[in-house]
């Protein structure tokens, strides 16, 4: 049998992460395009470590130190707003401050984009839904004036106009690439660090007899594939959700339905959106979670079901965990789909990373599954790739 644990490597003391290293970063300062100024100090703190050569070089929980370099508003539809934070340097407590020169590469989950040179490019409002909207009403207006001026008195009962301002709360989880070495001499662990899963052959038999694939209710096709097994109570499962900052999903009906319209319209998020039901041998998910930032369109999400199962005296489930990416209409399912990153072992690797983070994981295991194909297809036509292993989160 096959261990391997997906943040075990050794931590060195007074080591080097080398140029191009990816820094996954979360925001403990609130920043924006309308309310920062240029000099104002911004805070985050690195939800995984880096790794180099098998072996963490910085460890998750350094906080990162800098200030917003430029915020500037959209004062017109046809103006984009612009963000750019600077990160400067990373500390610890009791540790001597390392220089930090680091790149944005993008924010998590978020509707703007990001330049070559980091800085955050935001929407403009006159591309939105609702902008089109109050285009198609104004030809309306021209040619029958009340009913033009009904459908507007419709419109902004239902749905507001989009905000192209730049907001970032504190929470929100950024990409970042160092430009330069990073000589960290600090600790090398901050916080609980889990140990592995005793590697038992139990545990081995007990991943092999999950199923693998899930199936969509409507229409009942083969959906995601399970890649996450979580060992703990209902309560302590709930929790380490709750501590890394996910939601629960709303149940689908015809108020998270139009929710749902309103968030799509006015290019914002929804965090407690609903979720297409999946079944796992005919049975619906106990829980659903996700994590938005601030656009419908894009979320990372997973459904976990109870399984009849124990291990270690405790309750078993599994989940299949995915990263929507993008949203367009489906004519086939007469509604709004979502197209997932088709490399669905980085939504696991994130899951994982957030629940460590969090502080709610003892234990971890990365267990082979021989018989779960590396290549399909989800329920609505998106490509899956996988190395087919499940991560055992105790």
């Amino acid at each position: 049998m096959r261990f391997a644990l997906l943040c075990f490597a050794a931590a060195l003391l007074g080591a080097e992460a080398p140029k191009g290293s990816e820094i996954h970063l979360r925001l403990k300062t609130k920043v924006s395009s309308n309310a920062s100024k240029a000099g104002e100090a911004v805070e985050g703190v690195l939800i995984r470590p880096v790794i180099d050569r098998g072996a963490v070089v910085i460890p998750a929980g350094v906080t990162a130190r800098g200030t917003v370099k430029e915020a500037k508003p959209s004062t017109r539809p046809e103006e984009r707003a612009l963000l750019h934070i600077e990160f400067t340097e990373l500390t610890a407590q009791g540790a001597k401050a390392a220089p930090f020169a680091a790149t944005l590469k993008r924010v998590e989950n978020a509707r703007e984009g990001v330049d070559k040179d980091g800085r955050v490019t935001g929407i403009l409002a006159s591309e939105t839904v609702t902008a089109r909207m109050d285009q198609g009403i104004q030809r309306v207006s021209k040619s029958l004036g009340r009913l033009g001026d009904f459908l507007n008195a419709a419109k902004s009962a239902m749905v507001k106009g989009a905000d192209a301002e730049i907001v970032y709360e504190a929470g929100t989880d950024m990409i970042l690439e160092t430009t330069k070495a990073v000589d960290w001499s600090g600790p090398a662990t901050i916080g609980p660090t889990p140990g592995e899963i005793p590697s038992v052959p139990e545990l081995e038999q007990l991943v092999n007899r999950q199923p693998f694939q899930t199936t969509g209710e409507k229409p009942p096709k083969p959906s995601d594939i399970t890649n996450l097994m979580f060992v703990g109570t209902e309560d302590e499962l709930t929790g380490a959700f709750a501590a890394a900052g996910w939601s629960t999903a709303a149940t689908l009906s015809a108020t998270s339905k139009l929710e749902t319209f309103r968030a799509i319209a006015e290019n914002r998020g929804y965090k407690e959106a609903p979720m297409s039901a999946l079944l796992l041998e005919g049975a619906r998910a106990a829980f659903d979670f996700q994590k938005q930032n601030n656009t419908f369109a894009a979320r990372h999400h997973l459904r976990i079901w109870r399984r009849p199962d124990t291990f270690l005296g405790k309750p078993v489930w599994v989940s299949a965990a995915t990263h929507d990416t993008g949203i367009e209409f489906s004519a086939e399912n007469r509604t709004f789909i979502h197209k997932i990153d088709s490399l669905i072992d980085r939504e696991r690797s994130k899951v994982v990373n957030d629940l460590i983070f969090g502080g709610r994981v003892q234990g971890l295991a990365l267990i082979d599954r021989p018989a779960v194909p590396k290549e399909t297809k989800n329920a609505t036509g998106d490509a899956v790739k996988t190395d087919g292993r499940m991560a055992v989160l105790l």
